[in-house]
């Protein structure tokens, strides 16, 4: 079946009113609004192929129509237009950014809590930081029971640790140990150092006293701080206003999922590309937001850090405005923080597949 302009235009203006007003739409009132200068019979012929395409649906038999995931997927795509930011618009973004910024924690929070107030939406905010790996390994001897680790990063930081053993060790095991952890743990992740990678280490050095375990534990310890990722939640309660979630259950069920802070660790790919993303719906990896729309933008904080802001409302949601909301927000923290300016493509409103990971042994 053929997807004309004019259903395009008769499927935009059902999204659009039910987005203002989350009631079901009639053939007559999108006769009135539309401006195709159609009658009402026409409307509804071409409203009940929509249905049958799966671009509209209706709830119950005496309702009107409400758009379907994947209606609203083609509205996103297609149909919906680019709303510009007003002069006031633009304003109170920009004083809201006028933050202190010498922690970047606050900063994070306070971008959540703003994105939150403007688009009356539950949002999330974190800060992701590049995965660093060690450069090189010293083993300093001191004597037969201690021994310095110095571990250098590949962000430049230097992190260093006095051991303290129960049992003698000779400058030799200690020499052979640096050697050997400069040959086979620099330049790898966290997640590289594994358990068959300690007992190799441990079978080539002949360590019997656990040694290997000891230097190899730091440096995962290390790795695990800096690459610590924290979410913050603003606005919540914001949820209930709207009335997709006046079912005390359904309500509960992604209140409880936003307050456990992992809404956007769910959606670490999205970090990646400087753009607004847009996931309706099913399209949503987590369960607990299948029924839900998350509209997400990233933002470069320097030293490779880059942080995302994300809302998360019903699939009832204007997309065309938070989407420049958050877009214009990310643009302006970039910035303010001396990257190159507001994230390229954020009009894009693409979705990245999730990558394989790669295995860990």
């Amino acid at each position: 079946m053929e997807m004309s302009d004019r259903k395009k235009k008769i499927l935009a203006a059902i999204i659009e009113d039910y987005i203002e007003t989350a009631e079901p739409v009639g053939s007559k009132t999108i006769a009135e609004k539309s401006g195709l200068g159609v009658s009402s019979a026409t409307v509804r012929n071409e409203v009940a192929e929509l249905e049958n395409m799966g671009y509209l649906e209706q709830p119950h038999t005496s309702a009107g129509r409400i758009p379907s995931p994947a209606g609203y997927r083609l509205y996103v795509n297609e149909l919906m237009r680019k709303h510009k930011l007003s002069l006031e618009e633009t304003e109170r973004i920009n004083q809201r950014l006028n933050l202190k910024i010498q922690q970047i924690d606050k900063l994070i929070s306070d971008v959540g809590r703003l994105a939150s107030q403007l688009t009356q939406y539950p949002a999330l905010s974190l800060a992701a930081p590049a995965k660093a790996v060690i450069k090189r390994f010293d083993l300093i001897y001191i004597d037969a029971n201690t021994f310095i680790i110095v571990s250098m990063l590949s962000n430049e930081t230097v992190k260093n640790k006095l051991v303290h053993l129960p049992f003698s060790v000779e400058q030799g095991m200690i020499q052979k140990l640096s050697a050997l952890f400069n040959a086979h743990f620099t330049g790898i992740t966290e997640d590289k150092i594994s358990s068959n990678l300690i007992d190799s280490a441990e079978r080539a050095a002949g360590d019997t006293m656990g040694l290997v375990s000891i230097i190899a534990s730091f440096a995962i310890e290390i790795l695990s701080e800096l690459g610590a990722t924290e979410t913050y939640v603003s606005g919540a309660s914001h949820l209930l206003r709207h009335p997709e979630f006046r079912n005390p259950e359904k309500a509960q069920k992604l209140l409880s999922y936003l307050s456990e802070g992992n809404g956007l660790l769910s959606l670490p790919e999205a970090i990646e590309d400087d753009e607004v993303k847009v996931l309706i719906g099913p399209e949503n990896v987590a369960e607990e937001l299948k029924d839900s729309s998350v509209v997400l933008a990233s933002y470069n904080i320097g030293d490779g850090t880059k942080g995302l802001i994300g809302v998360v409302g019903p699939t009832r949601m204007d997309y065309s405005k938070v989407a420049a909301w958050l877009g214009y927000m990310a643009g302006g923290i970039s910035r303010a923080l001396g990257s190159s300016g507001p994230p390229e493509g954020w009009g894009k409103l693409t979705i990245k597949e999730p990558e394989e990971n790669m295995d860990g042994s």
